[in-house]
């Protein structure tokens, strides 16, 4: 018994052995009970709430791969044997590069479980916009595995800095030629994060206005109240002034009308209180003012303001044609003649156009 107890493996007896095997059986055992306790908890919390970030941890955790695990429990086994100064470096290396690749395999499975959430979330309301995102998701997901490859040759000893520069140098050689491409692209991603309209808004673009259909990589399609599709470059639609009418709360009606110069100044003053009145009956209404606001040479001019509280058009419309029928009553009602363009012609001597007789 003695023998075995005192024969050698790598320099290091069988008592040392079996330390180092026990240490790397407990440590994977406690990782891989601790991985599975946490999931089965996290499990049973998203199910019972309505956030999405813990369903994300349920992915990232339950894509932990158990050669990590069993790696990590040899590694830290290793510790407690005297080994060459080769087999320990390697071991180190190994367990570096194992544990890179799996902070890896956690980020690309979060940021894919994230993408596919709010393709789900958003594809009915806004399908344009996944295709941005998606864009986006590659190129965080590349960056990211190329970041982690560069780790890995920088822990083999490999010098990533030449590596870098030319990586560098050919990204703006790429960058130069495709900037046409990738500044819309950007300009993509810059309408899909900063939201300045979504697709169903109606928005106006400089002389061209139109319902939005598709947001895509490169252009945003609109559909115009003529029935054709408007095309915009999204680098080209960011440079414009948007007006987006979606988004708005309220609309504000300014019209006027003209009354007669037969108006006495009982009926102008009554005017503004007739307008009041018919404006505050409506529904979804709010009155501003009425004013007799100017002299024209065929009318008395009054100017109204009132608010419609909704964004519907066809509500606005509705309203003011209320308006506009009721003030056309009430004023009839009461003796008051809308104005018309008329021009009076006054004869200085009206007998010097009488014919004269014999």
């Amino acid at each position: 018994m003695a023998g075995v107890m005192n024969y050698t493996l790598a320099g290091n007896d069988v008592t040392a052995w079996v330390i180092a095997i026990a240490i790397a059986v407990a440590v994977s055992t406690i990782l891989y009970t601790v991985n599975s306790v946490v999931l089965r908890r996290l499990r049973i919390m998203s199910v019972r709430t309505e956030t999405f970030l813990d369903d994300v941890a349920v992915c990232v955790l339950a894509a932990t791969s158990k050669t990590f695990i069993v790696v990590m429990g040899l590694y830290a086994g290793s510790q407690g044997l005297t080994l060459a100064p080769k087999p320990t470096l390697l071991l180190s290396h190994g367990a570096i590069v194992v544990l890179l690749l799996q902070v890896a395999r956690w980020g690309d499975v979060g940021i894919r479980n994230w993408m596919e959430h709010y393709r789900q979330r958003r594809s009915a309301e806004d399908a344009g916009s996944t295709t941005s995102t998606a864009a986006l998701a590659f190129v965080v997901r590349a960056a990211l595995w190329l970041i982690i490859m560069l780790m890995i040759l920088d822990n083999f000893g490999v010098n990533i800095t030449t590596l870098v520069a030319s990586l560098g140098i050919g990204g703006i050689a790429v960058a130069l030629a495709m900037q046409n491409i990738l500044g819309d692209l950007f300009s993509s991603l810059s309408i899909v994060l900063d939201k300045p309209f979504v697709v169903g808004d109606f928005i106006i673009v400089g002389d061209a206005l139109g319902t939005v259909e598709y947001v895509g990589l490169k252009t945003t399609r609109v559909r115009s109240l003529g029935g054709e599709q408007i095309v915009f470059s999204n680098s080209d639609l960011l440079k414009s002034r948007i007006r987006n009418y979606k988004h708005m709360q309220t609309r504000r009606i300014v019209f006027g009308f003209g009354v007669s110069y037969e108006t006495t100044d009982e009926q102008a003053l009554l005017i503004p209180e007739i307008v009041r009145d018919i404006v505050n009956e409506l529904p979804d209404v709010t009155f501003d003012r009425a004013h007799f606001k100017q002299y024209t040479p065929s009318s008395l001019d009054y100017e109204v303001v009132f608010y419609v509280t909704t964004a519907d058009y066809n509500i606005y419309m509705d309203r003011q044609q209320s308006v506009n029928v009721a003030l056309l009553r009430r004023l009839r009602e009461a003796g008051i003649r809308f104005a018309h363009p008329l021009q009076v012609m006054t004869v200085a001597n009206p007998a010097e156009l009488v014919p004269q007789a014999g």
